[in-house]
This record gives structure tokens, C-alpha cells and sequence, in this order.
């Protein structure tokens, strides 16, 4: 019987107090903010396999993964943010727990550095802050440092690892 070995990825836990105004999310021309409905699931999947393989991570089967999210206490469809383009694709995804937490925030690669990940996370923090909560936190791998730069180029601060 042969072990595996299992690598261990560490996290920072950042948060963003939702005390102070928020900045209004300034939209690229040709992206779009959708509600999400289940019919969104398997290319909300997909975008998810293409940034985590880029960033190093993996995510569930489509099946595995749906039924996961959909069942979780946490989940709700009105977190669950798209983004589509103009000619319909999309581009991004911002998925979140009712604790106020963002479970997942995925940009497509070749729509990053428009603005719409800022967009979509102050988005965000505006859907939490009119539901009453105090912050909303998210965790980043530590390698990341571009990602941990655009987190607190958003207000967010280290609470954990």
C-alpha cells in the first residue's frame, strides 16, 4: 500500500471592516454583472478550473463540486456574483458565504487587470454592508502576493494565517 504525500498550502485570513464608506464599483464598459441562477453553474465551473490551474489549485468534478456548493448551510444563490462580457462568456465569479466570507473570486486570464475583480469585490463588500454585516473576510494563499497587494489595495488587512 503506497502513501501520498499531501502538501499542505498556507493561508493568510484578511478582512475588510465595512465600517467606513465604500468606494462605488466602477464597471469596465464591456462586462456585466448577472444574477446568478443555477443554468450559470457549469461555466461558473469551468472559469474556476481555468484560475485555479492557473494559481496552482484544483477544484472538484463538476458534480462533486455543485453538489458540494449547493447544499452547503452557508450558500446562497442572490452571493453567487457572474460577470459576463458583452458577447455573453464569463469573466468573472465572485462566490460568497452567507458569513460574509468570499469563498471564491476568480478573474478569467485574459480579462484581468480591467478592473473588474476591484469591481467585483467592492460589489461585494456594498452586498454585505446593506445585509448588515460588520466585514467580510476571504483567505489568500501566501504565495500570492499579487493577490494579497490587490486585497488590501482594497482596505483589507491580515487578521490570520
Amino acid at each position: 500500500m503506497g502513501s501520498r504525500a499531501v502538501t499542505e498550502i498556507s493561508h493568510l485570513r484578511m478582512r475588510r471592516s465595512l465600517a467606513e464608506s465604500l468606494e462605488t464599483p466602477a464597471w469596465p464598459e464591456d462586462a456585466h454583472l448577472k444574477t446568478f441562477s443555477e443554468s450559470h453553474a457549469a461555466e461558473v465551473h469551468a472559469l474556476l478550473e481555468l484560475a485555479y490551474a492557473k494559481g496552482g489549485g484544483a477544484v472538484d468534478s463538476f458534480e462533486a463540486w455543485w453538489s458540494s456548493l449547493s447544499t452547503d448551510s452557508e450558500y446562497s444563490p442572490n452571493l453567487c456574483f457572474p460577470v459576463y462580457a458583452s458577447g455573453g462568456a464569463i469573466v468573472a465569479i465572485a462566490q460568497c458565504w452567507t458569513s460574509a466570507f468570499v469563498k471564491d473570486l476568480a478573474v478569467h486570464p485574459n480579462w484581468q487587470r480591467r478592473g473588474i475583480g476591484r469591481a467585483l469585490l467592492l460589489h461585494v463588500f456594498h452586498a454585505f454592508k446593506e445585509r448588515g454585516a460588520l466585514a467580510v473576510d476571504l483567505k489568500v494563499q501566501t504565495g500570492n502576493l499579487s493577490g494579497v497587494q490587490f486585497y488590501k489595495s482594497l482596505g483589507m488587512v491580515q487578521i490570520s494565517n
